[in-house]
């Protein structure tokens, strides 16, 4: 009978998978889709091949993300009657070439990624399927450089700019501006964004208002879409139709009317996904008679899982970080594992050394391992590289999963342990989680300048954390041993820091 259930459950899981494959299918349907190189710069054109020449849009993803990431938008215009353009910029995605600089020399990033904008912008104009009109969408880091650009080159007709934060806006310059920010963003970027589009106009500009005319390159708008925060403001609604609507004003358009839906999709997707690896964690091996884990009430549990919050930011607040070519990452790495060394003499503390990490039976746990992280790297990941990010370790980014791997491993090993075990404290697993991100926000708060842009991930890793928790706890009950989903986990966030942050020369 419990064989039955697992197979029933696989089996809706599957048909899950199976129709939102087909529903994400139907968001390119009709378009001619191209990828290509300009330079190095990876590029991928989407546009109606029986309407041509037609006016282009640029659009440009923001800071670790990829073109994939900018696909909604690019939908949503091609299938209007625009050439939608997408592109990895250096150091992003699948670009070889590294980001210049990094966060210590702005200047010089700044200018790099300007030129690979202009890079992109001057190859489309050549192209016999653009009518020679240009314009631009940029998404948090690139919402800055799209209006930088767009403020030097007075042929571009139009911007928008999601998630803006940026100076140097005024009346005409740049062409038709619209800033959109998502409801639920920090109320900070969207005061910014208010800011900037005031200042430009002379009022206080109020949300879904147009000051100026577009028709002679003066429009200003502010738009809030509803419901959705830095990440999510990719998949809204209110946000593609904003910026839909805004490049049918600046170029007389009026195309079918389509919206990208694919975010629904995309959930049933990997919803179906995680779901499967609760019968097939079913398949690992049994590695003890009964549950390990430090197995602690929550006085004995609470210090310990606190500590490493409070200490790692502050040990880490002055360190040099910076011994990996990719940008945050190495911090990442260090903090990680500085925190798990913590957890380790918490725990040997409370237990002894030999309780914390008994001898394993290393064989099947390390096939059961492998197995967890080929399903976060392949299984999720071959997904996630088609329809999110890129997730596909390129060039240089392989060689660093190993040497990201060391960290993520020390984390999870050490916290993996502490939450699980007869006798855990409840809810113990999902306070650790808090106590890091914790952490995580004391160390930018200590250091904004340099960790600013972790507080726009942090939705990601909040999700990942779920993610590893959720099927932790299946390979958990069914292994017995939390050094397996520990150590998957860590692969799979090693994986994961590697192939999306940036990496810089």
């Amino acid at each position: 009978m419990k064989n039955m259930r697992a197979i029933f459950f696989a089996l809706i899981a599957l048909c899950a998978v199976a129709l939102s494959l087909r529903g994400l299918s139907e968001s390119s349907a009709g378009l001619a889709i191209e990828r290509l190189h300009v330079g190095s710069t990876p590029v991928t054109i989407m546009r109606q091949a029986d309407r041509l020449p037609a006016p282009v849009v640029v659009i440009a993803h923001g800071f670790s993300g990829s073109q994939q990431l900018m696909a909604p938008i690019a939908t949503t215009l091609a299938r209007n009657g625009y050439v939608a353009v997408t592109f990895d910029f250096s150091g992003h995605g699948r670009n070889p070439k590294p980001m210049p600089g990094g966060l210590a020399k702005l200047e010089k990033s700044t200018a790099a990624l300007l030129e690979d904008i202009g890079e992109v912008v001057r190859f489309a104009r050549s192209q016999p399927w653009s009518d020679g009109r240009v314009a631009l969408v940029g998404h948090s880091m690139a919402s800055d450089l799209v209006v930088r650009y767009a403020i030097g080159d007075p042929q571009i007709a139009a911007v928008a700019a999601l998630s803006f934060f940026g100076e140097g806006v005024t009346r005409d310059s740049p062409k038709n501006l619209i800033v959109i920010d998502g409801g639920w963003e920090s109320q900070r970027l969207i005061d910014a964004g208010a800011r900037v589009v005031s200042a430009s106009v002379g009022v206080s500009a109020q949300a879904g208002v147009t000051y100026g005319d577009v028709a002679s390159g003066t429009g200003r708008r502010l738009a809030i879409a509803r419901g959705v925060e830095h990440i999510g403001i990719l998949y809204s609604r209110d946000a593609m139709k904003e910026a839909l609507d805004w490049m049918n004003a600046a170029f007389g358009q009026d195309g079918s009317g389509y919206i990208d839906a694919r975010g629904p999709w995309l959930a049933l997707l990997f919803a179906g996904l995680i779901a499967l690896m609760r019968p097939f964690a079913q398949l690992l091996p049994r590695l003890s008679s009964a549950p390990l884990g430090a197995g602690l009430p929550w006085r004995r549990f609470a210090p310990i899982a606190i500590a490493p919050a409070l200490l790692t930011p502050l040990i880490l607040w002055k360190a040099p970080t910076d011994f990996l070519p990719v940008l945050l990452g190495d911090y990442l790495v260090v903090h990680l594992a500085l925190y798990g060394a913590i957890l380790f003499a918490g725990l040997s503390l409370a237990q002894g050394w030999r309780a914390v990490f008994p001898p394993p039976r290393w064989k099947p746990l390390l096939i059961a391992a492998a197995a967890l992280a080929a399903y976060y790297t392949l299984i999720l990941g071959l997904p996630l590289d088609a329809y999110v990010v890129s997730f596909l370790p390129t060039g240089i980014r392989a060689p660093l999963i190993p040497a990201m791997f060391v960290g993520c491993a020390l984390y999870f090993l050490a916290d993996e342990w502490l939450t699980r075990g007869p006798g855990a404290a409840p809810g113990g697993y999902a306070f650790s989680k808090f106590c890091f991100i914790a952490s995580l926000a004391v160390a930018v708060a200590l250091n904004p300048r340099r960790l600013f842009f972790l507080v726009i991930i942090s939705i990601v890793i909040v999700i990942l954390l779920t993610v590893y928790g959720l099927v932790g706890g299946w390979v958990y009950a069914r292994t017995r041993d939390p050094r397996v989903s520990a150590l998957g986990a860590a692969f799979g966030l090693a994986w994961a820091l590697a192939v999306t942050f940036p990496i810089v020369d």
